[in-house]
C-alpha cells in the first residue's frame, strides 16, 4: 500500500478533532440525572406541593412527624439523615441533594435547627412562620408579621379574585394547590418577594427574628433547573 498523502492525513486528524469537540459539546449540554431527597415535617401541605414539583422517578419526597413528646425541629433534621443513609443503603446509590422543609411554629430550637443543617451539609427551606406564606407571595409582597391563618385568610381573598375561585375555601392537605398556584399564582413574582424579604434581615442569623421570612424559593429553584432531571 502507498502512503498516504499528507493532506489526506490533515483531514482525518481534522475529522477526529471534529467529532471529539462534538462529543464534548453533547456531554457538557445533555441533562444530568439529580436525585433529590426532601423531607418535610408533619402533615401533607408541603410533601403535596413538592411531589407535584418533582417530576422524575430519581427523587424523593418524605414525611416525617415530628409531634409529640421529647421531639422537635432539630429531631426532624436528625430523622432526615437516617432517613438518607436508610434509602442509599437500600437503594446503593447516593442523593445529590438533600433538603429539610420545617416552619418556625411552636418548636424553640428553630435557630438550632438551621445551624445544625449546616453542620450536617444538609440543605433547609424553612419558612417563618408558616409554609402558607410562601403561597401568598405568589400574589402579594408581605412583610406583616402575621399568623398561619392570616395568612390563609390573605390567600383564600386572593385565589376569590379569579373566575372559577369565587368561593375558593383553603385546604391543608390540597394536592392541587401546586397546579392552582402556577395556573393563576406567579412563582417568578413569588421568587421575587421572598429574596426581598430575606434583603431585610441580611447579616442577621438570629432566624426566629425574620418574620416573615422564607427560603422555599432556593429548593424550588433548583428543582427547576432545565438540566436536572
Amino acid at each position: 500500500m502507498g502512503l498516504i498523502p499528507k493532506y489526506k492525513l490533515e483531514a482525518q486528524k481534522q475529522e477526529k478533532r471534529q467529532a471529539k469537540a462534538a462529543k464534548k459539546r453533547h456531554e457538557n449540554t445533555r441533562s444530568k440525572i439529580v436525585r433529590f431527597l426532601i423531607v418535610c415535617e408533619g402533615t401533607c401541605t408541603e410533601p403535596n406541593y413538592f411531589r407535584a414539583l418533582v417530576k422524575d422517578k430519581y427523587s424523593d419526597v418524605r414525611k416525617q412527624d415530628i409531634k409529640g413528646a421529647g421531639m422537635s425541629t432539630c429531631a426532624l433534621v436528625i430523622q432526615t439523615l437516617h432517613i438518607k443513609e436508610e434509602l442509599e443503603r437500600k437503594r446503593q446509590l447516593k442523593f445529590d441533594r438533600v433538603w429539610v422543609v420545617f416552619d418556625k411554629d411552636d418548636f424553640p430550637d428553630f435557630n438550632e435547627a438551621i445551624k445544625l443543617c449546616k453542620k450536617y451539609s444538609l440543605n433547609c427551606a424553612w419558612t417563618n412562620e408558616a409554609f402558607e406564606l410562601w403561597y401568598y407571595l405568589h400574589f402579594q409582597y408581605l412583610e406583616a408579621s402575621i399568623n398561619r391563618q392570616e395568612y390563609i385568610e390573605k390567600l383564600e381573598n386572593e385565589m376569590r379574585k379569579y373566575p372559577g375561585y369565587e368561593n375558593y375555601k383553603y385546604k391543608k392537605n390540597d394536592s392541587s394547590i401546586y397546579k392552582m398556584l402556577t395556573s393563576i399564582g406567579n412563582e417568578t413574582l413569588a421568587k421575587r418577594h421572598a429574596k426581598k424579604l430575606r434583603s431585610l434581615y441580611a447579616g442577621d442569623n438570629d432566624y426566629e427574628k425574620h418574620k416573615p421570612c422564607t427560603t422555599v424559593d432556593l429548593l424550588v429553584d433548583e428543582l427547576e433547573l432545565p438540566n436536572y432531571y
